[in-house]
């Protein structure tokens, strides 16, 4: 009640207990955002369903839209996790065995050695990694600035 505008019109702590089925006292906001004078108003009942359409009306509704030939057809791209987990479950190199292997051009590769530069140049094209260079470098370009020029007093 207190957030109610002050009214002559009536005295609220009375009308508001006395209200009777479907009544209220209401107020709105005007064009400028002020709250207008209260009123004691009755309320019809809604003409309409205060539930769900349904999944058919829904359907009909999207099929009469003229969005329906542009956005109508549901496409299943595929996500960054599916991506990613294709990758991931992709056969990988075979260890070599435990006391070294002899590869097809006659090299010898011992344990943990990785054989052809697909590994590395994975790792170099990779974005983390060249993110990381980039980050690096700014550092050290700073620094090395900092040391030339040394740095500027604070007044």
């Amino acid at each position: 009640m207190r957030t109610y505008p002050k009214t002559d019109v009536y005295d609220l702590e009375k009308a508001l207990t006395s209200l009777g089925i479907s009544e209220a006292i209401v107020t709105v906001l005007s064009e400028k955002g002020a709250p207008t004078p209260v009123a004691w108003t009755r309320l019809r009942s809604p003409r309409s369903l205060m539930d769900t359409i349904g999944p058919d009306a829904i359907a009909a509704a999207a099929k009469a839209s003229p969005l329906q030939a542009k956005y109508g057809q549901t496409i299943d791209r595929e996500s960054a996790y599916e991506i990613l987990t294709a990758k991931l479950s992709a056969p990988s190199v075979s260890p070599p065995s435990e006391a070294g292997a002899a590869s097809a051009s006659g090299r010898v590769v011992s344990r943990g050695a990785v054989e052809g530069p697909g590994v590395v140049r994975e790792v170099v094209e990779s974005s983390a990694f060249r993110s990381f260079i980039r980050a690096a470098a700014t550092v050290a370009g700073r620094e090395i600035t900092r040391s030339i020029l040394g740095t500027g007093r604070r007044r």
